[in-house]
């Protein structure tokens, strides 16, 4: 699959004029609780030719290429990638980590990647996972019979939430490392753990009475992140000079521009 995902990733270059610095997965897969049948999630950012950001009109900043029921693929253009990364974006956090990698080049990731600490901001990271977490419990775990698969939409963001909580860094994005170092509970491992390998196994469509255990450890933390994300906050230096040189290095590394 992956030179299926190379050779689409060198197509979009050709046909936007563009430059892919880095391809990943950023799925089910990547978060270690794929189906059977699941889809790749691609996720890319890429660089304009210099010409393309001399121009008094904003652009469109993504790419995105019709989705089929194999491949989900699209990008962002690094200038819109180093504005989030200046938020702390933590979709764009997860992509550096992600240990399914398509494609690399210039070295862009590796340099984000030694940056993402300096950026990073416990209150950007816990409202967007415990956001996450209460629009997918509202939404697929209230009634008496839910599906398996949405249980790893819920509590994976909750686990995040927790990290951010305990270690005041960029969760990890593997779930199998968030359950290993965040549940301690064994009842609600064995329960959490049994639902993952059936998941694995293709019965993530099932419909079925709720995991009671999974529920309650679901809204006890829900309510008490809730309380954390109100203190969490970190002063940090402006990164935008930085970044900027980091903007024009890649132009020049890229393009021979300058």
């Amino acid at each position: 699959m992956k030179h299926i995902i190379v050779d689409k990733i060198h197509e979009i270059e050709r046909e936007h004029q563009v430059k892919v610095l880095f391809a990943v997965e950023s799925g089910s897969r990547a978060w270690g609780f794929p189906s059977q049948d699941s889809d790749y999630d691609v996720r890319f950012v890429y660089i304009h030719r210099p010409e393309w950001y001399l121009s008094i009109d904003e652009k469109r900043d993504v790419i995105e290429v019709p989705i089929n029921e194999l491949l989900d693929i699209n990008g962002w253009d690094i200038r819109k990638a180093l504005k989030l990364f200046r938020k702390s974006n933590p979709a764009l956090m997860e992509w550096l980590v992600s240990d399914i990698r398509y494609y690399e080049a210039y070295g862009f990731k590796e340099e984000l990647l030694a940056l993402r600490e300096r950026v990073f901001s416990p209150q950007a990271s816990v409202h967007h996972y415990l956001h996450m977490a209460r629009g997918n419990f509202r939404e697929y775990l209230q009634g008496e019979q839910v599906k398996i698969k949405k249980y790893f939409y819920v509590l994976r963001p909750v686990l995040a939430c927790k990290w951010v909580e305990k270690y005041n860094t960029n969760p990890p994005i593997l779930f199998q490392d968030l359950v290993q170092e965040l549940v301690t509970e064994s009842g609600l491992k064995e329960a959490i753990e049994d639902l993952l390998r059936r998941k694995i196994a293709g019965e993530e469509m099932n419909l079925e009475k709720r995991v009671d255990v999974i529920n309650e450890f679901i809204v006890r933390e829900i309510d008490h992140l809730t309380d954390f994300a109100q203190s969490t906050r970190r002063d940090l230096d402006d990164p935008t000079e930085m970044l900027d040189q980091l903007f024009r290095k890649y132009l020049k590394t890229v393009w021979n521009f300058g």
